[in-house]
């Protein structure tokens, strides 16, 4: 008799799809020493026990990019299983309030537009949050 394979590590993560005044999207590159190194990323993190995905995406921009955001609206919640671990990604759209993003926890970073954003190379699970981004109307930039 032979032992059920273990399950996959699995981690939930909140994703910010960040837009300033003009309509642009914050993306970042992600450092080359990790995993999915030098692909881009639309920033973020683990949600950790207890706290909630707005208040985590709120923690992880300002750690990442050292700038305050507004959580303002859920965009898709979707799951990826890549061949070491499996993740839940819950995207919310945020507004860029105030200061300028910094490269704290990521090679670089750029404001583009959706039209612009094919040109960058994301981890595969990103590619469904570019298709919702394309699909739906341009939100307005007030929560």
């Amino acid at each position: 008799m032979t032992a059920s394979p273990e399950p996959l590590p699995h981690k939930e993560i909140g994703v910010a799809v960040i837009y300033n005044e003009q309509g642009l999207i914050l993306i970042d590159r992600r450092l080359a020493g990790g995993s999915f190194g030098g692909l881009w990323e639309f920033p973020g993190g683990k949600v950790e026990a207890g706290e909630t995905v707005p208040d985590c995406i709120r923690r992880e921009i300002l750690e990442e990019l050292g700038i305050p955001i507004v959580v303002w609206e859920h965009l898709l919640t979707l799951g990826h299983t890549y061949s070491s671990f499996q993740i839940t990604l819950h995207v919310y759209l945020c507004l860029h309030q105030i200061g300028e993003p910094q490269a704290l926890q990521c090679q670089e970073m750029r404001w583009v537009s959706l039209e612009e954003i094919d040109q960058f190379q994301f981890p595969e699970a990103n590619s469904q949050i570019i298709t919702a981004l394309k699909t739906r109307n341009k939100p307005c930039l007030e929560p």
